[in-house]
């Protein structure tokens, strides 16, 4: 029997996300084997959507493995060949700001640029509430990187937050499968 895949799933700071990305992540245990990455603040913060704490721990019972949570731990995943697709879920506008500027000073960054190496696809599941506002300009430069999808998104809340978008997260096994053979899913932007 061929072993899965490893899916790296790179989990940042949009909290009021996180249950529906963690339930994705549970649902993709069937296709693959998942390495679990967090961001400094993503491990760090207690917020008004749960106890950091909590969320490591959940995310290590759906993985089976510790969640990847320093420079030290990530750095490895080029050169050893530790992913064949890697996922930021939720991609916050922090982190797309860093990606496109090649700037690898938090976990997930440096796990991107460790996964590129061997030129391997990389899914972004935006959501930041300036997405058409100041991280337009670093959703179109990372559009137009290669190796680079995303899961397709809409607007949040358009009436409340006219400049927030968040990927629809039900639609990431279908990009990840794309992904993998070099292409976009379509449409990228969704009705709401």
């Amino acid at each position: 029997m061929a072993s899965k895949p490893t899916l790296g799933f790179c989990v940042t700071g949009s909290f009021c996300t996180f249950e529906p990305v963690f339930q994705q992540m549970e649902a993709l245990r069937d296709t693959y084997e998942i390495l679990p990455i967090f961001s400094f603040n993503a491990a760090a913060l207690d917020t008004r959507f749960g106890k950091a704490a909590d969320h490591l721990k959940r995310v290590e019972e759906i993985c089976g493995r510790k969640v990847l949570c320093t420079l030290a731990d990530v750095e490895p995943i080029g050169p050893k060949k530790m992913t064949d697709i890697l996922v930021v879920a939720p991609c916050t506008g922090n982190t797309l700001a860093k990606l496109a500027n090649s700037i690898t000073d938090t976990p997930v960054t440096l796990a991107v640029k460790s996964h590129l190496r061997g030129k391997k696809p990389v899914v972004i599941a935006v959501s930041t509430n300036d997405a058409l506002s100041g991280s337009a300009k670093n959703i179109g430069h990372l559009q137009n990187f290669k190796h680079f999808y995303f899961v397709p998104y809409r607007q949040d809340q358009p009436d409340a937050k006219p400049t927030s978008l968040v990927a629809d997260f039900t639609l990431l096994r279908e990009t990840l499968y794309f992904a993998a053979r070099g292409e976009q899913l379509q449409p990228m932007v969704r009705k709401i």
